[in-house]
């Protein structure tokens, strides 16, 4: 049996919770892979020993579990072994300059450390939603190798008081302790400034916490935290991270990459102009928005069919509200960027209006909407 045949069995068992089938399929591979891949099947192996006897496949591969709370018995962080890039990241160039520097100086941490160096080991990612801070965070747990720990917030936070606090120090005493990259995702919730004349000094303690182990984190460790309102932070967290990222909405060449990315496939012939014109129309959305808006796309088209770069703008315009939905507007704010790259037909056909209502709002003289999307 071929690799390909027992991967859909091992999901479907995995997805039932049919351990049986997962411990024969594992034994299968560790059959199939014994001779070639001596390292893999012995890991297998463990990993079933392990689970036989009661202990979780984390444990099973030299890996503590994360820690729970005590009342509600529900895990205070979540732990991915090997983060799995969903798509290939599209950042910016700037971006791209700050995190190779970042896994640059990471990588050369024991040739640091012997110069006296600490390599660097925070980052504040600032910016909205849906802008890439924590898939960033897989990308530098890939790359380094290392496990992403992510701190589970709806059980991490408590009414009670005092107990934040502790499932807090819970999560950061777990991360320090073995080489890993944690995301504090949200941070602002348990970052916020001291000086709020609400708080009743459970704040106030969560960030000296939060101040004394970002102090003294461990150079084996990376500690990454991401907000959306990088004001409501605590003056002084800012200067306990080694470098605060600025993520900002994708610029025109980076939303056509990211269209790429997430529309290409090979059941779909898609014109380069196509994805130059979906760029220009949507310099508001987000990374996360280009990636929901390419599944709508790609849903419809399979389920009704039809003209797939119809498809695309019409679901496009539902999302934005480019040119006050004036699709004649629309259509000179594409050309103003294409050009002759595209014909006024094209426009219309994938707008849906006349080509004549295309010529006719080209050869009005005003440029407003020239610059529209870049």
């Amino acid at each position: 049996m071929e690799y390909s045949e027992i991967l859909p069995q091992l999901i479907r068992a995995g997805l039932d919770g049919d351990k049986r089938t997962i411990e024969a399929i594992g034994l299968m591979a560790i059959k199939k892979l014994r001779r070639n891949e001596p390292t893999i099947a012995d890991q297998i192996a463990n990993i079933l020993a392990h689970n036989d006897i009661g202990a979780s496949t984390i444990r099973a591969i030299g890996f503590q579990e994360p820690p729970k709370d005590r009342d509600t018995n529900l895990d205070l962080a979540m732990i991915d072994l090997e983060p799995i890039l969903p798509v290939e990241p599209v950042f910016s160039n700037t971006l791209k300059v700050q995190i190779n520097q970042f896994l640059r100086e990471r990588l050369a941490a024991e040739q640091l450390l012997s110069e006296g160096l600490n390599p660097p080991k925070s980052l504040l990612l600032i910016g909205p939603p849906g802008v890439g801070k924590t898939l960033l965070a897989s990308v530098i747990a890939k790359d380094l190798g290392l496990p992403l720990i992510t701190l589970n917030l709806a059980s991490a936070i408590s009414s009670f008081l005092g107990k934040t606090g502790q499932n807090l120090n819970k999560v950061l005493n777990y991360a320090r302790n073995l080489p890993s990259v944690l995301l504090l995702d949200e941070f602002d919730a348990v970052a916020k400034r001291r000086d709020d004349p609400t708080d009743l000094g459970e704040l106030k303690r969560i960030v000296n916490v939060l101040l004394k182990e970002l102090e003294t984190w461990p150079a084996a460790s990376i500690v990454l935290a991401a907000t959306n309102h990088p004001n409501l932070l605590d003056p002084a967290i800012w200067r306990r991270f080694d470098k605060a990222i600025n993520f900002e909405l994708p610029q025109y060449s980076e939303r056509v990459e990211l269209f790429r990315v997430y529309l290409e496939t090979k059941n779909i012939d898609i014109e380069d102009k196509t994805f130059h014109a979906l760029g220009v129309l949507s310099n508001d959305l987000s990374p996360s928005d280009i990636a929901k808006l390419s599944e709508r796309i790609k849903r419809r088209f399979i389920l009704d069919g039809g003209e797939f770069s119809n498809i695309c703008f019409d679901e496009l315009l539902k999302t934005c509200n480019v040119c006050n939905g004036n699709r004649g507007e629309i259509a000179r704010a594409i050309y103003n960027v294409l050009g002759r790259q595209v014909t006024t037909r094209e426009l219309g056909k994938w707008l849906g209006i006349e080509h004549s209502t295309v010529s006719y709002h080209l050869n009005k003289g005003k440029k407003e909407g020239e610059d529209l999307g870049k």
